[in-house]
């Protein structure tokens, strides 16, 4: 139940994915510009990132239930505001309650049930936390044929409307049975002992457990925001080009690739709970690894490929890994730093999102429109993704450093930052 209340909140918030579904309605009714209304999601996405960072640590002093009734009031709030300033036709105020207000509700409502899920499945930890990110990523397939219906029966205005109560409820509804485990909670079938209670608070033998102040100023968070930073803007880049990529290097239809599109929301939420239960067995260093592997092998690849459907498998797979670094990315703070303050650090490291949303498609239009193709961009991001992999083998170095230096020393002495 706790990990279906989770699954209930990044359902509702995972909808902003399925934004599009907005974009030609809001330029038909109010004749705001492709570009405005996009803005709207950009501005989303990024407070989305710095409400994270900024809220992490009131998740941690007041507690999941709280926290997620907080994202869900900001959330419907900001939809019913949506639906008003459509109403109104007026830009500004739909900037504002779109992006702003709903922006902090995404924020607030995606770190609130991790460091809860992290705590109640210690020993499944990626597992855990890949189901509930599975259902941010796959909120589109609910929202966006939910959301065209709503639209052509009842029109924009009331569409959010509907679909802001609707979430406020959902959200409120899995916030009001967050809850915290017991103190010294562990899952059946694991014997409680001293060992058994340590490990459940971190994974990686010889890393201590830090506050996420402590965290914030050590070279290993700053590794994985960059590790993220790079995966997501990889990913993202390919989310907001798909279709037009699809068209122009391997010819296909605008149809064809629009069909092609849709799919991309399975593989993104298939992605995050297969990587993230496969990074229980393998480990999460080997795991980001393998992203970064997997993609530079990918974009190296795509300007040469001619065949439509080759293009789409190789889009399927960055996007698996995309979603898997978000369904990864709890677990592995947890491992790196401990679940004393996971929630707060979580936040931190998402920053990286709100950053990699914007540096991600500028990217790859700034590029296009200097060159007129896709494949300059692609190349540049496959060097980012080099880049990237370096960062994984570093981090892999920094770790083993500090279980060395931790096992060398015993139990008799203390351990050194990281």
């Amino acid at each position: 139940m706790i990990a279906a209340s989770a699954v209930a909140i990044h359902l509702s918030i995972g909808s902003i994915y399925a934004y599009s579904i907005y974009q030609i309605p809001l330029n038909e009714a109010q004749g705001w510009g492709t570009s405005s209304v996009t803005t709207a999601f950009s501005i989303a996405i990024f407070v989305l990132g710095i409400t994270a960072a900024f809220l992490g640590s009131y998740v941690e002093k007041y507690g999941p239930r709280l926290s997620g009734l907080a994202a869900a009031v900001l959330y419907g709030l900001g939809m019913v505001g949506s639906g008003l300033s459509v109403q109104l036709g007026s830009l500004p105020l739909f900037l504002a309650t779109f992006g702003v207000v709903g922006g902090m509700g995404l924020g607030l409502g995606y770190i609130t049930p991790i460091g809860t899920l992290v705590e109640w499945f210690p020993d499944r930890r990626g597992m855990a936390t890949g189901l509930a990110v599975m259902g941010f990523g796959a909120g589109a397939l609910l929202t966006g044929p939910l959301g065209n219906y709503l639209i052509q029966s009842v029109g924009v205005a009331t569409t959010f409307y509907a679909l802001g109560v609707l979430y406020l409820v959902l959200m409120a509804a899995g916030a009001s049975y967050l809850a915290k485990p017991p103190e010294g909670w562990l899952p059946e079938g694991i014997e409680d002992t001293p060992e058994n209670q340590e490990e459940a608070k971190s994974a990686l033998a010889g890393i201590e457990n830090l506050t996420a102040k402590e965290a914030r100023t050590s070279p290993r968070f700053w590794m994985v925001w960059l590790i993220v930073f790079i995966n997501v803007s990889a990913g993202i880049m390919l989310l907001a080009f798909a279709s037009p990529m699809l068209q122009q290097i391997a010819g296909a239809s605008a149809t064809t690739a629009a069909f092609i599109t849709g799919y991309i929301g399975i593989f993104n939420g298939g992605g995050r709970i297969v990587w993230a239960s496969l990074s229980d067995y393998i480990g999460r260093t080997t795991t980001y690894a393998a992203f970064f592997a997997i993609q530079i092998v990918a974009f190296f690849v795509m300007p040469q490929v001619a065949g439509v459907w080759l293009l789409a498998g190789l889009i399927f797979l960055v996007i698996t890994c995309y979603g898997g670094g978000f369904a990864c990315l709890p677990a592995y703070l947890s491992d790196l730093f401990g679940t004393q303050e996971v929630s707060a650090i979580h936040g931190y490291a998402l920053t990286a999102w709100g950053f990699a949303g914007v540096a991600g498609p500028q990217l790859a239009s700034a590029i296009l429109e200097s060159t007129g193709n896709y494949t300059s961009a692609l190349y540049i991001m496959n060097g980012a993704l080099v880049v990237g992999l370096i960062t994984v083998a570093v981090l892999r170095w920094r770790i083993g450093k500090l279980q060395d230096a931790d096992r060398s020393r015993g139990a008799s002495g203390t351990t050194t930052e990281g």
